[in-house]
This record gives C-alpha cells, structure tokens and sequence, in this order.
C-alpha cells in the first residue's frame, strides 16, 4: 500500500485520456500510477496492491475485461475495487463489465467531477479507508484529507503507520482483524514484517490517544484487534 493518500492504478493506453485522469485525481487526494497496457497493469498490481483501479475496457493485447476477470479471480486481487472506462456504452455491454465483478461502468467521455465521486462511492462500500470521509467516535475525530486525529478537541499525534491503523479500525467498527491482515492492510501485502510489529504500533497508539486507547482499541484474545464503539 501507499501512504495515507490511495493509490489508484488507471490501466488505459490513450495519452491524452492518462493526462486526463492524473489531472482529475491527483488534486481529489489520489496517488495516481498508470499502465498503458493490461499486461503491465497486472505486473504492477503484483508488485503493489493499489486501493482501486480504473481499467479501459479497449486495451492493446490482453483487454480490459480479461483483466478484469483475471483480477476477480486471484484470492490477492478479489476484492480489489475496479471501476471499467470504455466508449461502449450501450445495455449489454455495461451488462457485461459488470458480471466480470467491476464495481462500477463509466463511459466515455465522461465528467471528472462524476468520476471522483463514484470512485469515492465504490471505495465507500468496498474500502471505507480510503474513502476520505472525515470519521468520529467517542470523541476521536480522523480528518484524512488533513491527515489528521483529534481527541476531544485536543490535536494526537501520530506517526504513519499509526494513522494508517488507526483509520482502518475506525472504518470497520466491531470488526476483528488479525495480524495478518494488518500487516496486509497497513504495511502492505508485499512488505516482509513480523507479526508482533503489530503489537508494537497498537501499544503505540493505544499511548498516543491516550485513556481512550484501551477502549477504543480492543485486544481479542488469541485473534487481533477491533475498534469498539459506533461512526458518528
């Protein structure tokens, strides 16, 4: 994974449409890799999982639905968020982008400001982490745009890895990851840690926010960790 700002892979071989897109989303909060390529586009997915992707349906080679299905159908890629930019805009066509497991069909040409909110809304439902709302609970307040943490009002600092952890949990209340699948999550699934690094950051972040860290940050006996409490 990439720092707190989401990665998104666009896969799309016309110049003028990547300019496009790295103009459109790198000023909405978003660290933008581009493939021309399907082939190229897997071989960076296999180096760093990225948040999302956008994939044109029309690609040299290998196309884009067949990279789309290939991607559905590895267990490391399943659930990644994809998002299909093709010219082919009539009913069957969407019909099919969207049974290979795309998320969401845009056509081209197509609205910035509509693309930046649908890939909002997909990240919202499949990544809420990445979304870049603002998120609250029991006084504990993540802004990621301003990456950034309050309790109570009162400014906690964190180091990277800490906000990236804590954003997770803060996204997902009540649900326990193990430490495995922090580590994935939050390090990344191509970065060699051991699993008690994990403990190490909780314990860190459970000091920097303080007498709300314990229960705010749940320890689930021979499993991981939950965030207890409800999005405001």
């Amino acid at each position: 994974m990439s720092g707190v700002i989401p990665r998104i892979l666009v896969v799309e071989d016309e110049p003028a449409i990547q300019e496009l897109l790295r103009l459109t989303l790198a000023p909405s909060g978003f660290d933008v890799e581009v493939a021309g390529t399907a082939e190229d586009g897997l071989d960076a997915v296999r180096r760093e999982l990225p948040e999302a992707a956008l994939i044109d349906w029309m690609l040299p080679g290998m196309s884009g639905l067949q990279m789309a299905r290939q991607l559905r159908s590895d267990q490391r890629t399943r659930l990644l968020p994809i998002i299909m930019l093709t010219a082919r805009g009539d009913e069957g066509d969407r019909v099919s982008g969207l049974e290979t497991g795309a998320d969401d069909y845009i056509t081209k040409p197509f609205s910035p400001r509509e693309l930046v909110a649908r890939l909002r809304a997909v990240l919202r439902r499949r990544a809420p982490q990445h979304s870049g709302d603002v998120i609250e609970i029991d006084g504990i307040r993540l802004d990621p745009a301003a990456v950034a943490v309050t309790v109570d009002g009162d400014a906690c600092a964190l180091g990277p890895t800490e906000f990236k952890l804590l954003r997770l949990l803060m996204s997902h209340p009540a649900r326990v990851f193990n430490r495995g699948q922090l580590l994935d999550l939050v390090w990344g699934d191509h970065r060699f840690v051991e699993e008690r690094t994990v403990d190490v950051s909780i314990r860190r972040l459970r000091a920097a926010i303080g007498d709300k860290g314990e229960t705010l940050i749940e320890t689930v006996r021979g499993v991981g960790y939950r965030c207890n409490g409800k999005i405001e």
